[in-house]
């Protein structure tokens, strides 16, 4: 850093801006902070920092679009912003909205320094060769008399120009741990490739390379980010050495992942490099704090085809192929044509993966809900329980999608928090726009995935949203299933325990499928208990589903928690419930789903 910086902060949570501000601060960097997207505007209108930190998901505007104004403001078009995210999803769109980095979160204090100090590095030479065109027409004009003392000086300042253009270049193409080229240089390569094949200019069909290191997360969370960064760095250069600069475009995609892009070549010459590294990783051993660790590596490589008319399209193939081969047990892959691509089953988990984004995009998604029905005859509660069920409209045929057809490959391609994000917040808005079905409703229940729970700020995004439509909390009850909150324990302690304070109640959805876990159950911080639906739907003939169903609303009552079934579509199977004392139930026996 060469001077005094300033660095603007903005996030919504005050334990994120005093993080985030005692790193900046230890820096020796002066800081401002902002708790909202309008809140740092206006004090841009007055100050110039050197460098924004900027949070994804706040109240009012996001980060997004705090960006895009940020962006709009000629006064403000150089200056660095980098977001602060847990999502990766969010880089790319991050990237789109005007963003020149990201920090992940949680935070590490390494990684915040390293971009920080990058991007204001790439600040002070932006503005000293801004000032420097400024004056050099100036200064050529007031030395035409002595064009010898000119010719000298101007030279010299061309030099200096003609390096810090060249530094820019390179800090706005490369990575700054690897010394690879970055993503947004690796886009522009492979959609350069992508034209050629639309416009059939290639000769040979170019290749997109895939490799990851398979023992990057255990080495990085037992030694840390530093010796993370270190592995990188060291896999980079076992990658420069084996890849042909002239053929090989080779750059850092992101996290652990390196991908290469080849413009001419062949299947077998791929083969013959792949050998190549593998041979060289092979016979690599990376050494920190006294430890040594082999490592192995995944690659693989396919065609960029006709129907590949998007960067992000063709990252999304390649992920899909190397999960693939991970899970077959292969850790090297060529696929040698379109047709093979074509052929694969996990093409199917391409397209909806596809469908799901044109969806969220298109506003295609429709918020569904069921009736929950009281068991107990004595009660006459007028008001009504009902649970809200997600449906995806095909744009083609309008028909309905259910989420038995589209959910797992949401959860597989890292998007099903997406789902959950916008399921929320339309169940939210239509309920504050229609104040007379809102005040007929005792409960709402919403479903939320393992991946969304484990999001540090998914909890902060349903009280957001609580305060922002003015909903009563208390009226709100989320649902987990049971197996991954006991396989994801302290997140799922964490989440139950913000929307507790807000008075929101907690469900484990799907119970009875980790019955083996019962002792965990005392620690959970959970209000309802919903037994697994493949429990009841036969139990009135079924007598191991009947004593599994028992043995739930037993031990329920033990832990003093209310009992919902699900799936009930025969009355035989409510008159067992009730002999249960099972108090709620739901199912097309009751209510078919239908429309918000």
């Amino acid at each position: 850093m060469k001077k005094m910086s300033t660095v603007l902060i903005v996030d919504d949570v005050p334990e994120n801006l005093r993080v985030l501000s005692d790193v900046i601060a230890s820096e020796e960097c002066q800081v401002m902070v902002a708790n909202s997207g309008e809140r740092a505007l206006e004090l841009l209108e007055r100050n110039k920092p050197s460098l924004v930190l900027l949070d994804v998901m706040m109240g009012g505007i996001d980060g997004f679009e705090t960006c895009r104004q940020i962006r709009a403001n000629p006064m403000l078009v150089d200056l660095p912003v980098i977001f602060v995210t847990a999502l990766v999803d969010d880089i790319t769109k991050g990237f789109a909205a005007g963003g020149n980095d990201y920090i992940t979160k949680p935070i590490r204090v390494d990684e915040v320094r390293t971009r920080v100090e990058h991007q204001l590095e790439r600040f002070y030479l932006l503005q000293q060769l801004k000032e420097l065109n400024n004056t050099l027409e100036e200064r050529v004009r007031e030395r035409t008399h002595d064009l010898n003392a000119v010719n000298r000086s101007l030279q010299k300042e061309v030099s200096e120009r003609r390096y810090m253009q060249d530094r820019l270049n390179y800090l706005a193409q490369h990575d700054f741990v690897t010394k690879l080229y970055n993503r947004d240089a690796l886009e522009e390569h492979v959609t350069h490739l992508i034209s050629g094949v639309q416009h059939k200019s290639n000769v040979s069909v170019p290749y997109f390379l895939l490799i990851d290191i398979n023992e990057f997360r255990l080495i990085n969370d037992a030694c840390g980010c530093v010796a993370g960064d270190s592995l990188l760095f060291q896999v980079a250069q076992i990658i420069n050495h084996v890849a042909d600069p002239k053929k090989y475009y080779c750059a850092r995609l992101t996290g652990d992942k390196f991908a290469i892009a080849v413009g001419r070549s062949s299947a077998q010459d791929i083969e013959a490099f792949f050998e190549q590294l593998n041979t060289e990783i092979e016979n690599f051993v990376f050494s920190w704090d006294g430890r040594n660790f082999t490592t192995s590596i995944t690659q693989i490589a396919i065609p960029i085809t006709l129907d590949m008319v998007t960067f992000d399209q063709v990252i999304m193939i390649a992920d899909e192929v190397s999960y693939a081969s991970k899970q077959s047990g292969s850790h090297q892959r060529v696929v040698v044509d379109e047709s093979e691509l074509a052929l694969d089953e996990r093409r199917s988990n391409l397209n909806w993966g596809l469908t799901i984004i044109d969806g969220l995009e298109k506003n295609l998604f429709e918020v569904h809900f069921q009736q929950v029905f009281s068991l107990d005859d004595d009660n006459d509660d007028k008001k009504k329980r009902i649970e809200i069920l997600v449906r995806l409209r095909d744009d083609k045929t309008g028909t309905l999608i259910y989420p038995n057809d589209f959910i797992r490959s949401a959860e597989r391609f890292g998007i099903v928090s997406k789902i959950d994000r916008w399921v929320i917040q339309h169940t939210m808005m239509q309920l504050s726009e229609r104040p007379e079905l809102w005040n007929s409703i005792d409960q709402v229940a919403l479903n939320v995935s393992a991946l969304s729970v484990r999001e540090p700020n998914f909890a902060p995004f349903i009280l957001e949203n609580l305060q922002k439509y003015q909903l009563d909390g208390s009226k709100f009850c989320f649902e987990i299933t049971e197996t991954e909150a006991l396989n994801n324990f302290t997140e799922t302690r964490y989440f139950m325990s913000l929307l507790h304070e807000s008075g929101c109640t907690i469900a484990l959805d799907d119970f009875g499928t980790g019955f083996s876990s019962f002792s965990y159950l005392t620690d959970l911080p959970f209000d309802v208990i919903k037994i697994d639906g493949e429990f009841v739907r036969d139990m009135h003939v079924n007598s191991i589903h009947h004593g599994m169903v028992d043995s739930i609303v037993k031990l329920a009552k033990l832990l003093n928690k209310p009992v919902v079934a699900e799936f009930i579509e025969h009355q035989e199977i409510v008159v067992a419930l009730r002999e249960l004392g099972v108090e709620w139930g739901q199912g097309y026996h009751f209510h078919r789903p239908e429309k918000l």
